[in-house]
């Protein structure tokens, strides 16, 4: 089978069925995996008395390392599948457990329901599953803001980029992807404990991500339907202080007329970010639920891009 059906088919599992916690308990998860090697590398080699030069070398090797082995296997797995449905099947479920469309709606969507009710804890309690900031710094407003963020972020890195990894080079590039974004999701901090040691991999994932954020963001301008989402994402993306976050947030920002990004709070320190879509009210708890509207819209807008090109592969074949 091509890249392009077998990438259909995984996303298909993942939207229905996502990562079956039944399986999750009896054998963890592939992410999960990668996260094991790269704690302990992290344990290992990023150590406070070593010096930053050894600290770094140590990181970036550790991230080739990690990456190299991952996607190692994942070839070999390709190649030890028979060409056969039940081959095929086995290697859309492992595709399917790289992509996360379905589990970041949930993760979102459960913030959702404390801030119906009105119950702000619980709110801050569930928030701090998807964000890093300090969620007892966070209102209602603010709450919601770290959540529409976070959805539109994690739209790019946990959807649109191994779904577009995965086009190209197929079930390895979507673990390559996956090793690299786990790689900066674990070490890959502005902190004193990874300023060094996680440095190359935050790099590594600002190359990797460069183009699935910038579709992303495409696909939350269109899926709006508003020309100002569009205006918006171009004239403020690059105020983020990431190279790519700010495409998908601004554009979210701008398809939902609110504002998003600007101060936050991380270890009881504030940050001042600038605002993207300054001009436009914050965001309440109403718009969380039309953010999660437009991420639908959004990821079935690339679903519907997607399943032609496989299709007329496939007859190809």
């Amino acid at each position: 089978m091509t890249a392009p059906v077998l990438i259909a088919a995984a996303w298909g599992l993942e939207a229905l069925f996502g990562w079956p916690a039944a399986v999750y308990r009896r054998v963890g998860h592939p992410v999960v995996w990668i996260g094991w090697l790269i704690n302990a590398c992290d344990c290992g080699l990023n150590r406070d008395s070593f010096p930053d030069s050894f600290r770094y070398a140590a990181g970036a090797l550790t991230s080739i390392c990690i990456v190299s082995v991952a996607t190692g296997l994942a070839i070999l797995l390709s190649r030890a599948l028979p060409p056969s449905w039940w081959g095929f099947a086995i290697e859309a479920v492992f595709a399917s457990s790289m992509i996360a469309s379905r589990s970041l709606y949930q993760h979102v969507a459960a913030v959702l329901q404390p801030l119906k009710c009105g119950d702000l804890a619980a709110a801050r309690g569930t928030v701090a599953n998807i964000v890093g900031r300090d969620p007892a710094a966070l209102n209602e407003d603010a709450v919601t803001r770290a959540s529409l963020e976070s959805l539109a972020e994690n739209a790019s890195d946990g959807v649109i980029a191994p779904v577009f990894w995965g086009l190209i080079f197929g079930l390895p590039g979507m673990v390559a992807y996956k090793s690299v974004n786990t790689l900066d999701s674990m070490i890959g901090h502005r902190t004193p404990k990874h300023e060094a040691f996680g440095g190359f991999a935050a790099r590594l994932d600002d190359v990797a991500n460069f183009i699935p954020a910038r579709i992303t963001g495409l696909l939350f301008a269109a899926a709006s339907l508003r020309r100002s989402s569009f205006a918006v994402m171009f004239r403020d993306a690059g105020k983020h202080r990431s190279p790519n976050a700010g495409w998908p947030e601004a554009a979210m920002a701008g398809g939902l007329g609110i504002r998003l990004s600007g101060p936050r709070t991380y270890g009881g320190a504030t940050t001042e970010e600038p605002w993207l879509n300054a001009g436009a009210r914050n965001p309440a708890p109403r718009d969380l639920s039309r953010g999660l509207d437009l991420y639908l819209r959004a990821m079935a807008l690339g679903g519907i891009l997607l399943i032609p090109l496989a299709a007329g592969v496939h007859h190809a074949a």
